[in-house]
């Protein structure tokens, strides 16, 4: 299958296959729009079955960004890009200057930053070969790792929903099923949720990661794939996407979905059938941006918390306007979104063509 008849091509503007012999490197790297700005998106480190996973990857995530970043009004792009992770041994700092080379071809087309199985130690390698790169430990205006700051807009939005169902922010006793939970976002996001009152329902691929909910939050730990079948008010996916699907969501019996995985619902009629059986559906591009909200801090190089935090509060007002049209037109909150957010960005294109 070309990429052009990719059932997951949406007119991006350019894609970069990357290889070098000599360190492994296999990447995809998608600039999906650059309308508001250069594109940015993390760099996913991952063991794929198949360059065709990988491309899909890399299509969907990189749509998913022009949406994250217009809904939450960052004057940037959305890209991202996917590294396929070699077998056998292999030198990864020599691997991630190679994926900084690549980077660094687009000449500030597309800035790169932390994803899935990517550090700030890994981002530091890129920066070796590019300027163009975020998320780095150390520098004038160094962010780090983004993950506190997701987990934070995430639990935001897990609260905004809560009072949608409850009619009251009290997470006191809310049972959350946390997938991921061992996971950078998981963990932070746990710790919020523990604070907060919430009782917590955790899986993870790794199980041994999650001894340290169960002592530190009084967490119960199910079986990852039991995590779906739950007596919960929330299910909060933060791993992987695709899991809401034809084969999982008649198992849900939660009251509401919101969570930190990216492309949550598998195919976009997945929405509609989360609203017919009576579930809030808080979709992820909106409340897991704060990641990128911290990066922009970091482009900006001025960072400034007061302004993520200020970005954070303005994902929860938009939130608030999604679920609100979503129930007064009865349409899916995805739909919904995904509306504003081609809206956005059609506006955004126009006014770069009219000031070319």
């Amino acid at each position: 299958m070309s990429v052009f008849e990719h059932p997951s091509f949406d007119n991006h503007e350019k894609v970069l296959f990357a290889t070098d012999e000599k360190t492994g490197l296999k990447a995809i790297i998608s600039v999906h729009s650059t309308a508001r700005g250069p594109s940015c998106g993390g760099c996913r480190f991952w063991s794929y079955e198949t360059s065709s996973d990988a491309l899909q990857d890399a299509l969907r995530l990189s749509q998913g960004m022009s949406y994250k970043n217009v809904m939450a009004d960052l004057p940037i792009g959305g890209g991202k890009s996917v590294i396929m992770k070699p077998e056998g041994a292999f030198d990864r700092d020599a691997l991630f200057q190679a994926f900084g080379r690549a980077v660094d071809a687009l000449n500030g087309n597309y800035i790169t930053a932390e994803d899935v199985g990517v550090s700030p130690a890994d981002m530091v390698s890129v920066h070796k070969q590019t300027a163009h790169v975020t998320g780095l430990p150390e520098g004038k205006a160094a962010s780090g790792d983004p993950s506190p700051v997701t987990a934070e807009g995430v639990f935001r939005g897990i609260r905004a929903c809560v009072k949608r169902a409850t009619g009251s922010e009290d997470m006191t006793g809310i049972r959350v099923a946390v997938q991921g939970a061992a996971g950078h976002v998981g963990s932070y996001l746990c710790e919020h949720l523990s604070k907060a009152g919430a009782e917590l329902i955790i899986a993870d691929m790794n199980v041994e990661a999650l001894q340290k909910h169960v002592d530190n939050f009084g967490a119960v730990i199910v079986d990852k794939d039991a995590i779906y079948d739950q007596d919960a008010d929330v299910f909060t996916p933060c791993a992987l996407g695709s899991i809401i699907n034809p084969d999982t969501i008649d198992r849900l019996k939660v009251k509401m979905v919101a969570g930190a995985a990216n492309n949550q619902l598998a195919t976009r009629d997945m929405g509609a059938e989360l609203q017919k059986r009576g579930i809030f559906y808080a979709p992820d591009y909106v409340i897991n941006a704060g990641g990128i909200i911290n990066v922009m801090g970091e482009i900006r190089g001025d960072f400034d918390p007061a302004w993520v935090k200020g970005k954070l509060v303005g994902l929860e007002a938009t939130l608030g306007e999604i679920l609100d049209r979503a129930e007064n037109e009865g349409r899916p909150s995805n739909v919904i979104a995904d509306e504003m957010a081609r809206a956005r960005l059609e506006e955004a294109a126009a006014a770069k063509a009219a000031a070319a």
